[in-house]
This record gives C-alpha cells, sequence and structure tokens, in this order.
C-alpha cells in the first residue's frame, strides 16, 4: 500500500488516498461518468483524507440522490465522491492522482447506462 496524493485542477481540494501501487480501476458508460472521463478507485472512507479545500467544494446529486458528486467550486473538477454503489466509501478519480506513485493501471468496464441489471458485477469494498 502507498499514499497516492491528489488535487482538483486548480489545486484548491487536495486529498490523499491509501491503495495498491497497481491500480484495478473501473470505468462507467452511465451518463455522468461518460461525459465527465471518470476512472474509479473506490476505497473505504478510512483510507480516504482529505487534505485542504472542503470550503471549495460543491455537491451535487440527481435521480436517486444517493450518489453525492462533489466538485470544485472553482474549477468545477469532481476528483471524488461517494458513490451510490458503495455508500461507505469513496470513489476517486485516478485522472487526478499525481502519477508519480501508480504503477499500471487496469480498466474494467462497467455498464452503468443499465445500473440495476448490472451492479451485482462491482467488487465490493474490502479493506
Amino acid at each position: 500500500m502507498v499514499v497516492h496524493k491528489g488535487s482538483c485542477h486548480c489545486g484548491r481540494v487536495q486529498f490523499e488516498v491509501e491503495s495498491e501501487t497497481d491500480l484495478e480501476v473501473t470505468e462507467c458508460n452511465c451518463s455522468i461518468c461518460s461525459k465527465a472521463g471518470y476512472l474509479h478507485l473506490i476505497v473505504p472512507k478510512e483510507r480516504f483524507h482529505l487534505v485542504s479545500g472542503q470550503d471549495s467544494l460543491q455537491t451535487y446529486t440527481f435521480d436517486t440522490h444517493e450518489a453525492k458528486h462533489q466538485f470544485c467550486k472553482t474549477c468545477g473538477i469532481k476528483s471524488f465522491y461517494i458513490p451510490r454503489s458503495h455508500p461507505d466509501g469513496i470513489s476517486v478519480n485516478v485522472r487526478c492522482l499525481d502519477p508519480s506513485t501508480i504503477g499500471e493501471i487496469s480498466i474494467k468496464q462497467f455498464d452503468g447506462r443499465n445500473w440495476e441489471e448490472n451492479i451485482h458485477t462491482l467488487k465490493p469494498l474490502v479493506d
């Protein structure tokens, strides 16, 4: 396990996430993830630490309002959020991580357009 550092584009929101060096991430084709180009690394909340920028975050919800999409009010980047699929976790956008601590990235596709039929294919949260 290593500590990966990440941020939004302008740097107001900075965070750390503890995970492996080689990352297995998910690419979802739902309406919001595909438009944002989001690559999900979902971790337990205990492995995520917001370093700075709490006051720069805005929350967006839609449909079931279970997912809490947080983005920087200044630059608009969504670097992490609380996912509907794992409400006890944090989904970090791997594209917002400093690449210096990342080894290989393997990407698993998820059919989020048909979320209800496919939610069972996502890995459960594991410490």
